[in-house]
């Protein structure tokens, strides 16, 4: 029956159709026969074929009865209807049913979808869902590690399985190897099924070898050679000379830096017109290495022409201005001078208070004579004014602690010289980011700017305790807490405790930088210090010769007198307390006969000292200065009561240069000083100023020399015998007892240049340089000998010999002396007296009787010979190179130094290290 009436029904559209097209035709019929006959005949006969075009059947609407999901398990089925525009009761076509299906799929939450039941209305949406990832397996990777690569994955357990996200987690993962040089990687994806419709995600990686760059052609160039413009670029070819460059392999981001690179290096010399035409990059058919080739186009060389300087304000003198720049006519023409002219005259415009003063270089090229003329456009601009100054982003540090560093104040008008000195002073805090930079921001009229200081804080508090091992103290313990921005005032508590093998030393001291909020710091500090002079035994091993305890405290205060200059004062008193060996006394008394200049130290003394410094600062920064300079003058008066009187001046400078756009850091460093007694020499061969206040030279600010290695020192050197029994002079250097003396002036400069490294190395904090260094240590009043053989000695000079031919330098024996240095003689059992004949009733009066006493030995002393040496002003000279690393272990510092220059007697050292660890 129905299928009648479908029948019956289309029998009579067709009709309805067929009879409206006749009627319309009609009209249309007769105009055509009223126009002239200009239609070709080809299109006059589609006309009836057009006319009698079978009609488009229409889709067949029905209405939806009822709608129900099958397959589905996790996924509810109002969620997966709701995806669909399918409702009970709407009406739907096939149209609609096919567009319900792409809806399902384009959800990503199912596997297969299909639709029953279109001809009757009652709908069946079968699904097959997604499985659920159950984990996500990396295998096969090697140069990248499981959290580079999982951090970039969107697959991630528990989530929907879909293959769109595999497909685009392997590009991700090829990507993440592209960036590493490795364009033959190849990732494979694979799925396990698991029960409860899980699967297991696993993407098996081949990484291959790393694509390098295995040559780089460069076509066009006449002037330079292929080996002068690759040294520009930062991209290197694959060779053993550039094993351990990481430029070597394939960036494409490099590729475009290198043609500015080349670009670069042709304008600053001269040539203007120089442009690279094409750069294009091949990869082998193994994938292994890249082919870079460049076509570039020289052109000719330019000369500057005439230089000028063309200012809107009325304030700059042109003439004045155009004198300054460093380029001159007929110089040969470079980019990089123009650069610096732009720099340098907008800076001149921003000191005048032009902050938004524009100088724009306007080029007339000459190509007929190759000049170059360039006139510097000065545009007229309003002079600014500090609207505001905007402190953001400290959340401890108060504001007043940035703002007092600030060289700017509101009202004032704009400098660029002064924003710059803001820059470098608030990174000279230490309390915030690196490279920090005071913005400039537009204020609320065209006269006026807004400074920003946006910081970022970080840790100023220290509380560390860490182990190691130096090669200057061997064990080190050391313990410090410290606030360098105390309750966020900008004071400075500290405390420290360190112990090693032959120091030790506690300490506590705070420094308020401004006093009662004025430009005035004060500081305090109290300490203990115990100190261990060594010498070399002749097994090697350090012997401890003298031991220095200092108790005591110290005030400095300093007052700015301009912006760079300080003017700073100190007082300090200290108790020092020396004391020597046991083996260097004898009964109690100190021995000369085995050290007479370190007896000479032995006591206690109070020193109180005032001083006086001056000093020059002009640094970015004092944590790690790259610009910049820095000079100082202290002077030292002791003598304001105690025992030690003397003057002492001491002289630094440095100076930190910025070299290129590469990193390089160069510095110079030199001190110096001298120490003069104010008290007179208690006798011939002792110099007025102990052995405790002179200077001393060596490792670690002097590299390449052992510590206290260079200058004045005392060589005691024993005797041993030949093969045929003759008295020789021990040659091996470990048995040599060598005691440093110190100096009175020293001078020791450097020269350092520190490499700058890859981003990686950077990260590792690496930091290497090379350097050279000359010192010397002077100026000690020559210590007499402690004692002489000449009875061991022929009135020749030539050593006595037994009858049986054995050297005759027998130990040397030594004997008992009183208080005074008196010898004692023993003249009975119970009784020494002073003469070697008789008997004194009182020590050191006369003898009276004929008794002959014996001399009481105190011991032997074995045969020695003792030299002065190092006492010279020649420079000694060294040259090394080192590397500080933030290792996981802590802070490290290697040396590896050569001494070029030496005098006798100094002790050099080729390595050095010092590292600790923090626990």
């Amino acid at each position: 029956m129905n299928s009648n009436k479908r029948s019956t029904a289309s029998v009579r559209g067709a009709a309805a159709l067929l009879t409206g097209t006749i009627l319309a035709g009609v009209p249309m019929l007769a105009q055509a026969q009223a126009v002239p006959q200009t239609t070709p005949p080809a299109a006059q006969q589609a006309t009836p074929e057009a006319a009698t075009a079978p009609a488009a059947t229409p889709a067949v609407t029905r209405t939806i009865r009822s709608l129900r999901v099958e397959g589905s398990q996790r996924v509810e089925q109002d969620t997966i209807l709701s995806y669909t525009k399918l409702r009970i009761g709407q009406a739907y076509t096939p149209e609609t049913v096919d567009q319900a299906i792409k809806d399902l799929y384009a959800s990503e939450l199912l596997a297969d979808v299909s639709v029953s039941g279109v001809e009757t209305g009652d709908l069946v949406v079968r699904v097959r869902e997604n499985p659920i990832i159950n984990r996500v397996v990396l295998e096969g990777n090697k140069r990248l590690k499981n959290d580079k690569i999982e951090k970039e994955l969107k697959l991630k357990p528990r989530q929907i399985f879909t293959r769109t996200a595999v497909r685009a987690d392997v590009a991700r993962i090829v990507e993440l190897y592209r960036r590493q040089g490795r364009f033959a990687a190849i990732v494979e994806p694979k799925m396990v099924s698991l029960d409860q419709n899980r699967v297991d995600v696993i993407f098996e990686i081949r990484e291959g070898p790393k694509s390098k760059v295995r040559q780089i052609n460069i076509l066009g160039n006449e002037v330079f050679s292929d080996g002068e413009l690759r040294k520009e670029m930062v991209t290197k070819e694959s060779r053993l000379t550039t094993i351990l460059s990481s430029n070597t392999s394939y960036d494409q981001d490099r590729l475009a830096y290198d043609q500015q690179k080349l670009r670069q290096f042709y304008l600053t010399n001269g040539y203007a017109d120089f442009r690279v035409i094409s750069a294009v990059a091949e990869l082998t058919p193994d994938k292994r290495d890249f082919i870079i080739t460049y076509v570039v186009e020289e052109g000719p060389r330019y000369k500057f022409g005439d230089v000028t300087v063309d200012s809107d304000i009325r304030d700059f003198d042109d003439k004045a201005l155009a004198a300054s720049l460093p380029m001159k006519k007929d110089d040969w023409y470079d980019a990089k001078k123009v650069e610096d002219s732009v720099e340098s005259l907008s800076e001149a415009s921003g000191l005048f208070g032009y902050a938004f003063a524009e100088v724009e270089p306007e080029f007339q090229r000459n190509r007929e004579n190759l000049t170059m003329t360039i006139n510097f456009h000065i545009k007229e601009a309003n002079r600014t004014y500090i609207e505001k100054i905007d402190i953001t982003g400290n959340t401890q540090t108060q504001d007043r602690v940035i703002r007092r560093e600030m060289r700017l104040a509101e009202g004032d008008a704009f400098n660029t010289f002064l924003v710059k000195r803001s820059t470098d002073r608030i990174n000279s805090l230490g309390y915030f980011q690196d490279k920090f930079e005071v913005e400039q921001k537009p204020g609320s009229a065209p006269d006026r700017i807004v400074l920003a200081a946006n910081v970022e804080e970080r840790a100023t508090g220290e509380l560390s305790l860490s182990a190691g091992f130096s090669s200057l103290e061997r064990f080190i313990l050391q313990g410090s807490v410290r606030q360098r921005n105390f309750r966020g005032k900008g004071q400075d508590l500290r405390a420290s405790v360190s112990y090693s093998s032959y120091s030790k030393s506690v300490e506590l001291g705070f420094t308020e930088p401004y006093l009662f909020d004025k430009n005035i710091a004060l500081g305090a500090t109290v300490f203990r210090r115990d100190l261990n002079a060594f010498n070399l035994t002749q097994s090697g091993d350090r012997n401890t010769t003298y031991s220095q305890v200092s108790t005591g405290f110290q005030l400095a205060t300093g007052v700015p007198l301009t912006e760079f200059w300080t003017l700073s004062g100190r007082y300090n008193l200290q108790q020092d307390d020396v004391g020597l060996a046991d083996s260097f006394f004898t009964n109690g008394v100190c021995n000369p006969d085995v050290g007479r200049y370190l007896c000479e130290a032995v006591g206690s003394r109070l020193t109180s000292s005032i001083g006086l410094g001056l000093s020059f600062d002009s640094l970015n920064s004092r944590l790690r200065p790259t610009a910049g300079q820095r000079l100082s003058l202290s002077f030292d008066f002791a003598g304001l009561g105690g025992q030690v009187r003397y003057l002492r001046g001491v002289a630094n400078g440095s100076k930190f240069w910025s070299v290129g756009r590469s990193g390089f850091i160069f510095s110079v460093v030199g001190e110096g000083g001298y120490i003069h007694s104010l008290q007179k020499s208690p006798g011939p061969g002792i110099d007025p100023i102990r052995i405790v206040d002179r200077f001393y030279l060596g490792e670690p600010q002097f590299r390449g020399f052992d510590i206290r290695g260079v200058g004045p020192r005392v060589q005691r050197v024993g005797y041993t015998t030949d093969a045929n029994g003759n008295a020789i002079l021990i040659t091996d250097r470990n048995q040599i007892v060598d005691d440093a003396l110190g100096g009175r002036a020293y001078y020791l400069g450097r020269a350092e240049l520190e490499i700058p490294l890859g981003a990686g190395a950077r990260e590792m904090g690496l930091r290497p340089s090379i350097y050279v260094q000359a010192g010397a240590l002077f100026g000690v009043t020559r210590p007499l000998p402690t004692f002489s053989f000449a009875q061991a000695r022929n009135a020749d000079g030539s050593l006595k010999f037994n009858v049986d031919g054995s050297p005759s330098l027998l130990p040397y024996q030594t004997y008992l002396t009183d208080g005074q240095g008196r010898q004692l003689y023993q003249f009975d059992a119970t009784t020494t007296t002073t003469c070697a004949v008789g008997f004194a009733a009182t020590a050191g009066g006369p003898c009276v009787g004929s008794q002959v006493n014996a001399a009481i030995p105190t011991g032997s002393q074995a045969p020695f010979f003792e030299r002065f040496l190092g006492d010279s002003a020649s420079p000694r000279l060294s040259i090394g190179i080192g590397v500080n690393w933030n290792s996981p272990f802590g802070p490290l510092r290697i040396d590896l130094a050569k001494a070029l220059l030496k005098q006798p007697g100094d002790d050099t050292k080729l390595l050095t290290f010092n590292v600790g660890t923090q626990f």
